[in-house]
This record gives structure tokens, sequence and C-alpha cells, in this order.
């Protein structure tokens, strides 16, 4: 719980600086950063599942 609420003051830190230079904010729309999420969870599991096969290769 404690990495959720540091996410989001840091967030809420990021988009607060964004907005106070007057910058665009660098998030995607909202499908495809949810699909992007989502595709870094997937890869994050594969790689756990398939990283002990290639440590005993290399």
């Amino acid at each position: 719980m404690k990495e959720v609420i540091l996410s989001l003051l840091t967030g809420a830190v990021v988009g607060f600086i964004f907005a106070w230079g007057k910058l665009p904010i660098p998030a995607p729309p909202a499908l495809a950063g949810i699909m992007g999420i989502v595709g870094i969870y997937i890869g994050f599991k594969l790689f756990l599942w398939i990283g002990p096969f290639f440590q005993r290769i290399f």
C-alpha cells in the first residue's frame, strides 16, 4: 500500500510541475495507457516465468 500512495503522490507532484510550467501532460490516451500498463505487467510475469531458463543457458 505504501508504494501506491507514494506513486500517487509522485504523480500529483509531477502533474503540478507540468501544469505550472504550462507543459502538456505526458500521458497517453486512457485506453492506450491502460494497455501499456497491462503490457508491462504481462512482460514482467513472462520474464519471471522464462527468466530462470535463460539463466541456465547463459
